[in-house]
C-alpha cells in the first residue's frame, strides 16, 4: 500500500474517507484539530482519537515528509527554506515579514517547464508536480519554525509564486487552497492568498468560475507579443490577445482586482514605449488592475539580463501613473541571500553534484 500525505485531503474529503472506513463524522473534526491547530507530527499524539482510527491513519497516510536541507536568513527577516522531498528532489519555500503580517511563498512543482528566459526556476526542467499535501506541508513546516520561536506568530498570508506554474498543477493547487482557507484549521483568509500564473488562459477561466475569492496575479513582463515571446516562450501558446480575453472574463466574473507582475529588464522591456503599450492594454480596466513593477534579481552567469537603472524604473512608473494606471514598485526582500526564485535550489543541486564527482 502506498501511503500519501494527509495534508492533501480537504476537510470534506477526510470526513468522507473516515465515514467510508466505518468511523463517525466527529473523528474528522478531531483529526483536523490535531493537524492544523495543535500541529502534531505523529498520529500517535492525537490523544482523543481511538487506537483503531490511529492505526487506520498510520496505515494509509503520513504526516511529515519534507525535511530541511538548508535555511538562509536575511537581515530583513526573510527566511528561505530548502526542503528535501522523499524522492531526493529539492523545493524552496520563503517566509517574508511585512507590516501587515507574515507571508509564505510556496512552490507547486519540482522545476518548471514554462521557460521564462530570466528565471532561475526554468533552468531545471520540471520533474513532477507537487501533491496538494506537499504544498500544504510547506506552510506547516514554516509554522513549526514560528512555533519553535515561541512568539505566538502565525502565517497570515500566502503567495503561490515559488518554483513552477501553479495553473499547470491545477487540481492539487485547488485542494491546497481549500485546505489552508478552511476556518477550522489554518484559517488563512482567501483575500490574503495570491496565486500567480504566467498566463495559461484556459485555466484563468476555470479559476474565475470557481469564485474562490483568492487573489490572482498575472506574470506579464512585456506588453506586446514579439517581446513577450522573446522572453517568455509560453506566449506562443497563449498570446496577449488570448490573455486579455481571459483577464476580461476574470474581471467580469469576479469583480476582483488583478495584479500584473512586470519584471524590469535593462534595455529589454523598460523603455517609455513599453510603458505606453502596457498602459494601453489596461486603459479600460484601470479600476481593477494594479501593475507591480519588479526590480530584477540577477540569477547567475547563464542568464544575461541586468537590473534596470533606477532612473528607468522611476520613468516607467511615472509614465504609467500619468496614464491613470494604478501601479507600484515592489519593495525588495532577502537581497542578501539567494533572493531569486529557484536560485538556492539550483545552487545547492550544483554543489551536491560537484561533491559527488569529487
Amino acid at each position: 500500500m502506498t501511503k500519501k500525505s494527509i495534508y492533501g485531503m480537504t476537510y470534506e474529503q477526510l470526513t468522507e474517507w473516515l465515514l467510508g472506513h466505518g468511523h463517525k463524522k466527529f473523528r474528522a473534526s478531531q483529526v483536523w484539530d490535531w493537524l492544523y491547530i495543535k500541529r502534531v507530527t505523529e498520529f500517535s499524539s492525537m490523544l482523543n482519537v481511538n487506537k483503531e482510527c490511529i492505526q487506520l491513519l498510520e496505515d494509509h497516510f503520513y504526516i511529515q515528509q519534507l525535511t530541511l536541507n538548508l535555511k538562509q536568513e536575511s537581515s530583513d527577516g526573510t527566511i528561505k527554506f530548502l526542503f528535501n522531498l522523499p524522492d531526493g528532489n529539492l523545493i524552496e519555500t520563503v517566509l517574508m515579514r511585512h507590516k501587515y503580517g507574515l507571508s509564505v511563498c510556496v512552490t507547486t512543482q519540482v522545476g518548471c517547464n514554462i521557460g521564462c528566459s530570466f528565471c532561475a526556476s526554468g533552468i531545471l526542467a520540471k520533474t513532477r508536480d507537487l501533491t496538494g499535501g506537499e504544498i500544504v506541508e510547506q506552510i506547516i513546516n514554516v509554522q513549526h519554525h514560528l512555533d519553535e520561536k515561541g512568539k505566538d506568530e502565525r502565517v497570515s498570508h500566502v503567495v503561490v509564486m515559488g518554483i513552477g506554474e501553479p495553473f499547470d498543477n491545477f487540481e492539487n493547487l485547488i485542494d491546497f487552497l481549500q485546505v489552508i482557507k478552511d476556518q477550522k484549521g489554518l484559517s488563512i483568509g482567501a483575500r490574503h492568498i495570491t496565486v500567480s500564473t504566467s498566463g495559461l488562459s484556459n485555466k484563468i477561466y476555470e479559476f474565475a468560475d470557481l469564485n474562490l475569492q483568492v487573489n490572482l496575479a498575472l506574470s506579464l513582463h512585456a506588453p506586446n507579443n514579439e517581446l513577450r515571446t522573446q522572453i517568455m516562450k509560453i506566449n506562443r501558446a497563449f498570446p496577449i490577445e488570448k490573455l486579455m480575453d481571459a483577464v476580461d472574463y476574470y474581471l467580469d466574473k469576479t469583480n476582483r482586482r488583478i495584479t500584473i507582475e512586470y519584471i524590469l529588464l535593462k534595455g529589454v522591456n523598460d523603455h517609455k514605449e513599453e510603458a505606453l503599450q502596457l498602459a494601453k492594454l489596461f486603459e479600460n480596466k484601470r479600476h481593477l488592475a494594479y501593475v507591480n513593477l519588479i526590480p530584477y534579481n540577477p540569477v547567475n552567469e547563464h542568464i544575461q539580463y541586468e537590473r534596470s537603472e533606477l532612473d528607468s524604473i522611476l520613468a516607467f512608473y511615472d509614465t504609467l501613473k500619468k496614464k491613470g494606471i494604478n501601479c507600484g514598485i515592489r519593495h525588495e526582500q532577502g537581497t542578501d541571500i539567494d533572493a531569486a526564485c529557484g536560485q538556492l535550489r539550483s545552487k545547492q543541486m550544483k554543489k551536491e553534484k560537484e561533491t559527488a564527482k569529487g
